[in-house]
């Protein structure tokens, strides 16, 4: 009997299995490694978190975020912050559970995203662990240093800054103060950082270091928010920057009331110009135009710019949601309260229950400066693999029209105007254009103090949003340090 041709096809049918073999061990740890090792049931997944590195994260060339070995087992890499508090509310921190950029891109820091195991999946398929990709972002490292700075120096409690690329929503500064160093809540801390950010977390008062005020953080947005008002006014009243408006006293509907200006002189003495009354910020019009729309077609208008709704900036992490409330829930009644026509008035100045942070507010002034088109905000630019080849770019995207080209070109001259002839005439030949802010935050609290605009006031290419606490105005509160901000976006 011959032999051979049953022994082939044995040797034949072992050989498939074999193949078959590599090429299940190859889909599970490739193309499903990223899913096992997010799995919750995969107790794994926190024992080996700490003994490879993590990638890099960068900025304008300089190392931000690095993974030094620690010369210990365990944890084997720590996480090294440079000027840890300045970059904070950006880059998060990372210590088994991430935030942040740390959050965003965790996969491919830690090399387990797809678009890493894919191109390495020989490395995969011999058990060699992917390395994980670097990050840059599109931040500006030394506008980013003196708004800390400018901040820290600038408020008596909470500040923030955000600047973003008008064109390509590319955020250029997100500073906060007080904020916190991720160095002390690192791996290599080991259980000291666990209770140091155990801390952090339980930070009593309205100071929550954890918390950054230039995205995560809301504040009432004062007469910065007129901005909003007038362009939901000018397109849904028919208004244009020169029609003539009542700026003379408004009494408030239900209370009988005034709604005071902060003066009753120039323009604010009984009528002008939309664009005058704008300049020198008078209240009691912006009231009247509120109470016009009513607080649904106002907070139909703000949701375009981007108010009553999440703004994700990169994936997991999103701003925190900017508010025109059309009622307001009562923790002593369980039930709604509708904003009144009073609210309401209140409400077109930025105040009552209106919310906002300064990502938000930088938006808006965006709109403003670029034909009433929001492009979405991101911080990643790129990220790339240890070989150098890029496995990431941020594609600008469009988050919405706010309004028609023609109202954010009046918009923009009026903002102008308050600089050449308003509010912030003292920021005269700071190339900058915006919007003052002064909030009450009720009885014993400072001031909400904004300056939101854009730059340079001719062919603007960022726009802005500074918010201090403290005694006084936006113009002097914010203005000024608006105004360095930009003088160092402005260098690049």
């Amino acid at each position: 009997m011959n032999m051979d041709k049953p022994i082939r096809r044995v040797a034949i049918f072992g050989l498939l299995l074999l193949f078959g073999l590599m090429a299940q061990v190859n889909y599970v740890q490739g193309s499903q490694a990223e899913d096992l090792q997010s799995d919750s049931l995969n107790s794994r997944k926190y024992a080996d978190v700490f003994k490879t590195p993590r990638g890099r994260i960068i900025a304008d060339g300089q190392v931000l975020v690095d993974s030094p070995k620690t010369n210990e087992d365990s944890p084997k890499y720590g996480r090294t912050y440079k000027n840890g508090p300045v970059w904070a509310p950006v880059t998060g921190y990372f210590n088994g559970s991430p935030t942040k950029v740390e959050l965003a891109y965790n996969s491919m820091l830690t090399g387990k995203d797809k678009r890493i195991t894919h191109q390495r999946w020989f490395d995969t398929f011999i058990g060699k662990k992917p390395d994980g990709a670097n990050l840059e972002l599109s931040l500006n490292t030394a506008a980013q240093q003196t708004a800390y700075q400018r901040l820290k120096a600038g408020t008596s409690r909470r500040a923030g800054a955000a600047v973003v690329d008008i064109k390509t929503g590319a955020v250029q500064v997100l500073a906060s103060y007080p904020s916190f160093d991720p160095n002390e809540v690192a791996p290599q801390q080991k259980t000291k950082g666990g209770k140091r950010l155990a801390e952090l977390d339980r930070a009593p008062g309205v100071i929550k270091p954890l918390i950054d005020n230039a995205m995560s953080q809301t504040f009432p947005p004062g007469s910065s928010f007129k901005t909003v008002t007038a362009a939901v006014a000018m397109e849904q009243l028919g208004l244009s920057s020169s029609s003539v408006v009542n700026t003379g006293q408004l009494i408030l509907p239900e209370s009988g009331k005034p709604l005071p200006n902060s003066h009753d002189t120039g323009n604010c003495g009984s009528q002008a110009p939309l664009r005058g009354a704008f300049a020198e910020s008078c209240n009691s019009t912006f009231g009247e135009l509120a109470l016009k729309l009513g607080i649904e077609q106002l907070n139909q208008g703000a949701t375009k710019f981007g108010f009553n709704r999440k703004v994700m900036v990169e994936p997991d992490v999103a701003a925190a949601e900017s508010d025109v409330p059309v009622s307001v829930f009562d923790p002593r009644t369980q039930k709604d309260i509708p904003t009144g026509k009073d609210g309401t008035a209140r409400s077109g100045i930025g105040q009552e229950n209106v919310r906002a942070t300064p990502l938000q507010m930088a938006m808006v002034a965006s709109a403003v400066a670029n034909k009433g088109k929001i492009m979405k905000p991101y911080l990643v630019q790129k990220a790339r693999a240890t070989d150098q080849s890029e496995i990431y770019n941020a594609s600008p995207s469009m988050f919405s029209q706010a309004m028609k080209a023609d109202t954010a070109d009046q918009l923009a001259d009026m903002m102008r105007a308050v600089v050449s002839e308003g509010t912030a005439k003292k920021l005269a030949g700071q190339h900058i254009a915006g919007k003052t802010g002064t909030a009450e935050q009720g009885a014993g609290n400072p001031n909400s103090r904004w300056f939101v605009g854009f730059s340079p006031i001719e062919k603007p290419r960022y726009a802005f949003a500074v918010v201090t606490e403290g005694v006084g105005d936006g113009a002097s509160g914010a203005g000024p340090i608006a105004a360095s901000i930009m003088a160092q976006v402005l260098k690049k």
